[in-house]
């Protein structure tokens, strides 16, 4: 209804923080891609089922009360928890790198689907790869290259981004892409890539999250995914990225 002081919205939910002794303020990620700013009132009191439904990574319906700066969390329902009762560290792991992610590329009244959905896939891929630390990996990395490239900062990956060479063997995320052996001697910090690097990097953009966790992947190169992943993520968003730093030096 126009003008209302209330709205309803399905949200998930990617950070907290402590507000004065028993309230929480919430970071979410709206199903219309905005990111929502809400205080959950004596969400930090025992007992409390605001705190039991507010979950991180949970997805949530919310009755929320606009307010001038926060708005305030009237009512809270779970509707789905994609790492289960008890997520294992992994999990954790690689869905606080997800969300920091999704928390940094969306605003305020900035509305956008996709951003909701491929996070929320993001998130029931890894809930249902308990265990397997490198297919998380492997999502987690393909999240952050998809996402960054529907924001308009995608990887050229077919050819040399300076020269248009076919047969790139060398990784910029400073110059855009991928580079040739020559190119990559005048950019810093171009690294060579292992052979079939290129041809994962092309997947992590083209498949679906279905197909690469059924891929096969060993750790290193998992890990080499993911390093690649946050030097793009973290050159192109211009900030540290903590949660991918964590999960690189486990």
């Amino acid at each position: 209804m126009a003008g209302s002081r209330t709205y309803r919205t399905v949200a998930i939910v990617l950070d907290k923080t402590k507000l004065k002794e028993t309230d929480l303020i919430l970071t979410l990620l709206g199903e219309d891609g905005r990111q929502i700013r809400a205080v959950a009132k004596g969400a930090r009191k025992p007992g409390s089922r605001t705190a039991a439904r507010c979950e991180l990574f949970c997805m949530v319906d919310l009755l929320v009360a606009r307010g001038r700066s926060l708005d305030v969390v009237s009512q809270a329902d779970l509707k789905r928890a994609p790492l289960g009762c008890a997520p294992s560290f992994e999990s954790l792991t690689a869905a606080s790198a997800i969300a920091e992610l999704a928390r940094l590329c969306t605003f305020e009244d900035a509305h956008d689907p996709f951003v909701f959905a491929i996070t929320d896939s993001a998130l029931s891929h890894i809930g249902a790869l308990e265990g397997d630390a490198p297919h998380m990996d492997v999502i987690v990395a393909a999240y952050a290259f998809k996402l960054l490239s529907h924001l308009g900062y995608r990887p050229v990956l077919d050819q040399c981004v300076a020269c248009g060479d076919p047969h790139p063997g060398y990784f910029s995320a400073s110059a855009g892409g991928l580079l040739c052996g020559s190119c990559s001697q005048t950019v810093a910090g171009a690294e060579a890539l292992d052979p079939g690097a290129g041809d994962w990097l092309r997947s992590l953009l083209a498949l679906r999250f279905d197909d690469l966790a059924s891929s096969p992947v060993d750790a290193f190169g998992a890990s080499m995914l993911l390093a690649q992943a946050h030097i793009w993520s973290a050159t192109h968003l211009d900030c540290r990225l903590r949660s991918l730093e964590f999960m690189l030096g486990r």
